[in-house]
């Protein structure tokens, strides 16, 4: 680009010093009609090369509407669109051109929750919105019954443990400071059974930390193989309720541990890097030099007294990392220290006593111990992960599904439709046209059955705006440069042509006689 700019600046220079020489000797002779045509053909063969453009458009400029089917684009150089722009669906089916286009400000929000979760998880329904009065933010109940609120300013943020595993469609509104409906809408949620955890326990003394944990494993639907040591000789073991096909959760407590000899400590570490998760039960450590030597996890004596844990109040084990990150070690709440193994994963749970909260917050403690679990990064592998709609859903418009681990054809028994799904990165993604607002069920081979929520048109209007918005401000960032160039319209070249060869026809015509 930069020689094909340096190229047209040398011809210009040279048309032009040519045309002044040539018309200086010519006027220097009196031949004052020769000297100026050779002005004219310098002149023209100047704005020939400039390749001159015009102000306007190669094109008309047309006004996009959201409501309004594709439109022809035959003529098309520009659009233009008022208010909060597109959806990302309409933007992906038209060519990149320059948008006219003023971005509104303010009146939005934008909701984040999971689509699906699992029974014993805790659910949670954030609101981020432009406006940042006073407010509250209540979850309801498909019955009208209030199940969660929160007041604040800015961002609000809501907590609800489901029940039951099932289908739901809960309720959200936005109040503000005097109780005037500001927002309300659908939240759907699909609540599925958890994933079953298959637990190997192997522990060098008995508790009661211990028994509330197996408690609540055991509660949750765990498969157990725990062996427990009570004395010299004597261990008390318990087996699973069904074949433990693949373990994806190894528990030890720091005595059992330091027991063991080195082979048998380097074939535990062996699986761990393999992918197993092993969580260290730090409360009965004695010996930080095996663990320095093995983990890399330097220790310091804690005071007695000191506490951890949140919300719930424990104390800290006897021996604990010094500070939240240490080596390869990282905490985020002084109670976990985490780090990578290879392929799997070793934590360090540095406190004890939670077995006191068994009887008086059984909830709170099931929803501790999920967050220690989180901490572990447990994976369950499964077949097939359906991915959530980059847009909300509506009637009548385009909805573009993916999931990863698919293959085949997905079925849509509402429609009457089958869609072959095509390959998208990592994923496959087939389209649909949803004909009404509800659950529209999809149905694959290998993933079985799902369905995804089609909001009403009316649903969530700040949202809506929200995240047309940001869809035309993507569309108008991916306008290449050349397009903007291209908008105005470039002069007929063949004009200047014919005055450069007039001129020069004239001029050998006058030098001839």
């Amino acid at each position: 680009m930069n020689g094909i700019l340096m190229n047209t600046t040398l011809l210009l220079a040279l048309a032009g010093v040519a045309g002044l020489a040539s018309a200086a000797l010519y006027a220097r002779r009196r031949q004052w009609i020769d000297a100026l045509l050779v002005l004219v053909a310098a002149l023209a063969l100047g704005l020939f090369a400039a390749g001159i453009r015009l102000p306007g458009e190669a094109g008309h400029s047309l006004a996009l509407a959201p409501d309004t089917p594709s439109p022809l684009l035959e003529g098309v150089a520009s659009f233009s669109v008022d208010g909060d722009g597109l959806r990302a669906a309409q933007w992906n089916d038209l060519p990149a051109l320059p948008l006219q286009w003023q971005r509104p400000e303010g009146g939005t929000l934008r909701l984040h929750h999971p689509r699906q979760l699992a029974l014993g998880r805790t659910f949670t329904l954030r609101m981020q919105r432009d406006d940042k009065a006073e407010a509250r933010l209540q979850l309801l109940a498909e019955n009208g019954q209030l199940i969660a609120e929160a007041r604040g300013s800015g961002d609000l943020a809501v907590n609800w443990m489901p029940p039951l595993a099932e289908r739901m469609v809960l309720k959200a509104r936005l109040l503000d400071a005097a109780g005037k409906l500001r927002a309300e809408g659908p939240v759907p949620l699909t609540i599925h059974a958890p994933d079953i955890l298959q637990v190997q326990g192997r522990f060098g003394a008995p508790s009661f930390d211990l028994r509330s944990l197996n408690e609540l494993l055991a509660g949750s639907g765990a498969l157990l193989d725990w062996q427990v040591v009570l004395g010299r000789a004597i261990t008390r073991t318990e087996l699973p309720l069904a074949e433990m096909t693949a373990p994806n959760l190894l528990v030890v407590d720091a005595a059992w541990f330091e027991r063991l000899g080195a082979a048998e400590r380097s074939a535990l570490l062996g699986r761990v890097a393999g992918g197993l998760p092993l969580l260290v039960l730090g409360a009965n450590a004695n010996d930080p030099g095996i663990w320095a030597r093995s983990l890399g996890l330097a220790l310091r004596p804690q005071a007695a007294d000191k506490k951890a844990g949140a919300p719930l109040e424990m104390l800290a084990a006897p021996l604990n990392p010094a500070t939240r990150t240490a080596g390869e070690w990282t905490s985020t709440d002084d109670t976990v220290w985490t780090r990578d193994w290879q392929k799997g994963r070793v934590a360090w749970l540095g406190a004890a006593g939670w077995h006191r909260h068994a009887i008086a917050e059984p909830q709170a403690l099931a929803l501790w111990w999920q967050g220690v679990l989180d901490h572990v990064g447990i994976d369950m592998p499964r077949q097939v992960e359906w991915l959530e709609p980059e847009e909300l859903p509506l009637p009548g418009q385009r909805m573009e599904l993916c999931a990863r681990g698919v293959q085949g054809e997905a079925v849509f028994p509402d429609l009457k439709l089958r869609r072959s799904w095509k390959p998208r990165g990592d994923a496959a993604c087939v389209a649909v046209w949803p004909g009404r607002s509800g659950w529209l069920r999809v149905e694959d081979a290998r993933g079985g059955a799902h369905a995804v929520y089609v909001y009403a048109p009316g649903d969530w209007p700040q949202w809506q705006a929200a995240q047309r918005r940001e869809a035309t401000a993507r569309y108008a960032a991916r306008t290449p440069d050349r397009a903007l160039a291209g908008a105005a319209r470039a002069f007929p070249a063949w004009a200047f042509a014919l005055a450069f060869v007039l001129a020069m026809l004239l001029l050998w015509w006058r030098e001839r006689r």
